[in-house]
Order: structure tokens, then C-alpha cells, then sequence
């Protein structure tokens, strides 16, 4: 299960692992007319709505007995960063508007929460299984706006947390940090030098490869990055290319 597939880095791992063999079910409020495989199993859900996440899993489990992997990628941080003429992204703390903190914490680290909760039950008779929580540098550094950081730690700290949890049922958590992703944003904005940019299914493939690694549990915990683990395991981009990996001071 893919939670936010519609775009971005959630709709190229869901396409990824499709391409990879996967029975993929993909998640968001707009998932409708999301551009994705016919194979993958579109699931329309708000996941700041705690109701309609438990309805998709209970739609998961209907036509899937199994969870093998889930992705975490529904977010809400990116949109509005301009207001009333203003750019509110890079605006200090006491002057962030509070939907920003809703879209990140609530559409973001909160569905993360509540949808591995809903997976662990399902992993936890196998004694098997995955949750992948997408995160970033700003868990690290000051990266744009403290709300931004916050989120991302608390994403960390989420993985780590639930990893020691996981652990003794044979799940595996882990955070994933992609680099420079060409997402419909990124390439709208005209603000980036594309030359070692991933694409958004490059993750997707790394996480494939990741879900296929027999040291997988040795990982549990860790924030990783994606390029890094790429590199490790072999996975190329679309275009036969293994990105370079960000580093906290390259981020």
C-alpha cells in the first residue's frame, strides 16, 4: 500500500513497484485521476480522516489477505508556501500560518502514525513485512522553516520508536530520505539544477530492492537514504543512472 500515490514521490513508488511485480494499492483524496498503471487498485481516502484510512485497509484486506510493504507518503506541507502575495515558507516560527502545521504534522506525521498502525496488525501473523516512512534532511538541519523540521525529526523518531516496537514480530521500519525528486512541482518551478535529480520512481525501485534484502532487518530504525541504499544494492534510475547521495551537507 502506497498512502498519497496521486503525485509526487507516492505516484512513482506506486508505478515502481507495479513495474516490479507488486500488487500495489494506492491511496489519497485525488487518487481518481491520478496518472498510474491500471494494474494498481485506486483507494480514494483523506487520511487526515481517521475513518476513511480504516476504510481503505478494511478495502485492502478485502481483496488482499496479506501487507507485505507500506509506503508512507501522503503529505501536505508543500502547497500554499505563497499568501496574499507573500512566500510564508521561509517565514520564521512566530509568523508560520497554522495550516502549515496542520498539513505536516496532521496530513503527514499523524497519517504516518495511524496507517502503521493499521499495518502492523495485518504484518503482525506473518511475522514479516515493512513500513517505509518517506522523510528528509530537515530532520538534521535547518532546512526552510521550523515547522519543516519538526515533522521530519518527528518522522524519525516515529521509525525509530516503532522499529524497537516491531522488532520481535520480525517487521522493519525504516525512514527513507529521497534527493532532488523531478515531481510535478519541482519541474513546474524552474528553480532547480535537474543534472542529479532522481526520478520519482527511482525510490520506488529502491524500495523494491530494499523489501527483496536478506540483511533487511539489520536496517530497522534507521533513517536511510535512498541514492545510498541504491548504490548498495545496485538499483539504477529509469535512465540506467544510480543517482549521487545527498549528504547532510550537500542537502
Amino acid at each position: 500500500m502506497v498512502a498519497g500515490a496521486s503525485r509526487g514521490v507516492g505516484r512513482g513508488v506506486a508505478i515502481a513497484l507495479a513495474e516490479a511485480g507488486f500488487q500495489v494499492f494506492a491511496t489519497a483524496r485525488s487518487i481518481a485521476t491520478a496518472d498510474l498503471p491500471a494494474s494498481v487498485h485506486r483507494i480514494v481516502c483523506d487520511h487526515t480522516d481517521d475513518a476513511q484510512t480504516e476504510r481503505a485497509f478494511d478495502v485492502l484486506t478485502a481483496n488482499c489477505q496479506k501487507l507485505d510493504i507500506l509506503i508512507n507518503s501522503a503529505w501536505g506541507g508543500y502547497q500554499r508556501m505563497i499568501e496574499d502575495g507573500r512566500f510564508t515558507w521561509g517565514a520564521p516560527f512566530w509568523e508560520q500560518p497554522m495550516h502549515r502545521w496542520q498539513a505536516m504534522m496532521d496530513a503527514g506525521v499523524r497519517a504516518a502514525f495511524v496507517c502503521s498502525g493499521h499495518a502492523a496488525r495485518l504484518m503482525l501473523p506473518q511475522r514479516r513485512g515493512l513500513i517505509v516512512n518517506i522523510s528528509y534532511w530537515a530532520a538534521r538541519k535547518y532546512m526552510g522553516n521550523a515547522i519543516y523540521g519538526i515533522s521530519k525529526a518527528a518522522t524519525d523518531k516515529m521509525t525509530s520508536d516503532m522499529a524497537h516496537e516491531l522488532g520481535p514480530h520480525g517487521i522493519t521500519a525504516i525512514s527513507l530520505y529521497p534527493g532532488l525528486v523531478r515531481t510535478e512541482a519541482v519541474l513546474a518551478s524552474g528553480w532547480f539544477d535537474l543534472s542529479a535529480s532522481e526520478s520519482p520512481e527511482f525510490i520506488g525501485r529502491v524500495i523494491a530492492a530494499l523489501g527483496r534484502d536478506p540483511g533487511l532487518a539489520d536496517r530497522s530504525g534507521q533513517a536511510l537514504v535512498a541514492a545510498a541504499v541504491a548504490t548498495e544494492l545496485g538499483v539504477t534510475d529509469i535512465d540506467g543512472r544510480q543517482p549521487a547521495a545527498l549528504t547532510l551537507d550537500t542537502a
